[in-house]
């Protein structure tokens, strides 16, 4: 794949490194050059030293035979204008790294449409789903989030006095932003169909809506509790905003310290339901007097590595139950495993690396992407990719009919997820998630794609 990239900090020069490694033929346009005399030596790309926002530069880069542009340099608006550009010249695919929230607000207009942009990217947003999927739901299933926490997937088990049990799935009413996709009992996994029975002391696995799958707890157990959730954040930045949306939920009690009193006043306005700290994290003393040891989350988000580092290991010395860190530079990356695992702190994530996989997922050209097995070997997860041929191009999801053992749990459009109703279409381009019995696995693909 032919792939250009603009911009040379630390997210596209980790997309240039990961994509050329990949195998992808990569050409970077960086302005500095200084950066670009460095990137030369290092690189397994075409280095060209250039304003990645000029018409004249993109076609003298080939611009209109490249499968994928990505515009990943720190400013917006040069982002916005690349993509832009390129799709006018022909790019196939154009991702803009994006920071401000008005080019995610369609209120007025959809920025993204108007300026032909496939994808607008955060890299700080996507560092915020990893942090908030451990925070919404600890122990939560193994499988990857689907389109940036759009889709989630947890596994309740069906307690005692539970009225959904003795019930088959099609009677009972679930939320249509939510499908069972398989069922464990007394050592066995079965995917779920309409005609599936619960039984006591069934677990159940969901796929849907985070906020819908959590109002459903009580459904399957009577006797559950709301627990409020104590979250620390240290650090106003993008990261800890994005967080803080996501983790909307009146069970979560967040506070937020933050060293600069114009960030505090902003933060206090913006978000009125959170309490906000005019303090240095870093000092032990204020840590103990917020008593950081009795909050359940601690999440150090500052744009300075070392400072993060430090609090982290404090929060954890003085008792915060759950530490998660973020990391913003490369220079920690052959450090992340130990922080892990030998300072206490549970959850690490990169900016820079969190953007490069999401990517190499997004940019994949495969029709089929295997992203968990179903335990007790009942059979796969896997996302296809509909392509132009496909026989289920323009059908409705009701008029696809999957053998059984196979359930769609997930449709991807234009980059946004949802659990796929009975009267949507699926159309050249989308990607679904199903879950299949390893004996269907052939004849699902081949309904498909």
């Amino acid at each position: 794949m032919k792939i250009i990239i603009i911009g040379a900090g630390e997210v596209g020069h980790n997309l240039c490194t990961t994509l050329s490694a990949a195998g992808h033929d990569v050409t970077l346009i960086e302005q500095s050059e200084v950066r670009c005399a460095a990137l030369d030596e290092e690189q397994n790309a075409r280095i060209i030293q250039g304003n990645g926002s000029s018409a004249r530069q993109l076609v003298d880069a080939s611009v209109s035979k490249c499968d994928a542009f990505l515009a990943m340099t720190s400013d917006d608006r040069t982002n916005v204008i690349s993509c832009s550009l390129a799709k006018g010249l022909g790019a196939k695919n154009t991702i803009a790294r994006i920071h401000d929230e008005t080019y995610s607000d369609n209120s007025v207009i959809n920025y993204q449409l108007h300026f032909g942009i496939d994808l607008l990217v955060n890299p700080e947003a996507i560092c915020a789903v990893e942090l908030a999927k451990e925070i919404r739901n600890p122990g939560r299933v193994a499988v990857e989030n689907f389109a940036r926490g759009q889709i989630e997937v947890q596994q309740q088990k069906v307690a005692a006095g539970s009225r959904m049990t003795g019930k088959q799935l099609k009677d009972l009413k679930l939320d249509a932003q939510v499908r069972i996709g398989y069922i464990q009992r007394n050592g066995t996994t079965e995917v779920a169909g309409a005609d599936s029975t619960l039984e006591e002391g069934d677990v159940v696995t969901l796929f849907g809506h985070p906020e819908v799958l959590f109002s459903l707890r009580e459904r399957f157990d009577p006797k559950h509790k709301i627990e409020l959730a104590r979250v620390v954040l240290f650090g106003g930045s993008e990261t800890a905003i994005s967080l803080i949306r996501l983790l909307t939920n009146p069970r979560f009690k967040i506070r937020v310290i933050e060293k600069d009193p114009n960030k505090c006043r902003s933060l206090a306005e913006r978000f009125p339901h959170i309490t906000v700290i005019h303090g240095d994290a870093t000092s032990l003393r204020l840590l103990e007097e917020e008593q950081i040891g009795s909050a359940d989350y601690f999440v150090a988000c500052t744009k300075d590595d070392e400072e993060n580092i430090l609090t982290c290991l404090q929060a954890a010395k003085l008792g915060a139950d759950h530490v998660q860190l973020v990391i913003n530079k490369g220079d920690y990356d052959q450090l992340l495993g130990i922080l892990k695992s030998m300072l206490g702190i549970e959850v690490v994530v990169s900016p820079r690396q969190a953007t490069a996989e999401f990517m190499l997922r997004n940019l994949s050209t495969e029709s089929k992407t295997t992203l968990a097995k179903v335990p007790g070997g009942g059979g796969q997860i896997i996302e296809l990719r509909i392509n132009h041929a496909s026989p289920c191009v323009g059908k409705k999801v009701k008029d696809i009919h999957l053998p059984s053992g196979a359930v769609f749990v997930a449709l991807l459009h234009k980059f946004k997820a949802k659990v796929p109703a009975a009267d949507d279409v699926i159309l050249a381009g989308d990607r679904v998630v199903v879950i299949v019995n390893e004996a269907q696995e052939k004849a699902v693909i081949a309904s498909l794609i």
